[in-house]
């Protein structure tokens, strides 16, 4: 018997004991999480793909180890400006141990103090499952004339990554202001920005952005629409 799940924005083929690496989750080792998020169960010849079905399925894990990833360099240089910025980040890793597929509405047995931990993992599943909220009318007088809704405000955003940026429910500067680094390596990876978000500055670019400072100087946006990377 094997599941697919979702955890941290990425789908895993899972199945009891088998050791996987996910975006961080919250919990000491030894703590039990659960997964309600399933995609697809196996049972032998047996495939379920029903959405009712599947809501009755909990994956339930243990916390083997709280790791970090390697470390990633962000290098930016602005030309002509004699500007430089070096900087690093490592991203925040659970190794986690499936301990079994629980079916028919079945739930994990729960230690003392491990609710919270279960609690977490649901609720951001369904924050994630929610659309990113539009932002508020105070955010565009605090912005002056400026529109908050104008992605391409933010130097390094083009047509393109715009695009990208609005099918995956980030429509504001409020949305990108509000990425955490764990944020920022996830939507590097699900939309392919190849490290543009940390080098371009883009959730300093939003806060400035939401305090009513200008947007940055059109020069750097010259340099990026025209493909150059530093």
């Amino acid at each position: 018997m094997f599941a697919v799940i979702k955890t941290g924005g990425k789908q895993f083929r899972v199945t009891a004991n088998d050791r996987i690496t996910t975006a961080k989750i919250e919990g000491n080792p030894g703590d039990t999480v659960a997964f309600d998020t399933v995609l697809m169960l196996t049972d032998g010849e047996k495939t379920t793909l029903d959405a009712k079905a599947l809501s009755e399925i909990t994956v339930a894990a243990e916390i083997v180890e709280q790791a970090r990833g390697d470390k990633v360099i962000a290098f930016k240089k602005r030309r002509r400006q004699n500007s430089k910025r070096k900087r690093g980040f490592r991203a925040e890793l659970t190794i986690i141990r499936i301990t079994d597929i629980l079916t028919g509405g079945k739930k994990p047995e729960m230690k003392k103090g491990e609710a919270s931990a279960v609690a977490l993992q649901a609720g951001a599943a369904e924050a994630k499952a929610k659309p990113a909220a539009k932002a508020p009318k105070a955010a565009k007088a605090e912005a002056g004339a400026l529109d908050a809704s104008n992605l391409s405000l933010i130097s390094g955003v083009g047509p393109t990554i715009e695009k990208k940026l609005r099918a995956a429910g980030i429509t504001s500067w409020n949305d990108i202001a509000a990425w955490t680094e764990a944020d920022v390596a996830k939507w590097d990876e699900e939309l392919k920005l190849r490290g543009r978000a940390t080098r371009e500055e883009w959730v300093e670019q939003a806060k400035e952005l939401l305090a009513g400072k200008p947007p940055r100087a059109k020069a750097d946006q010259a340099e990026l629409a025209s493909g150059e990377d530093y």
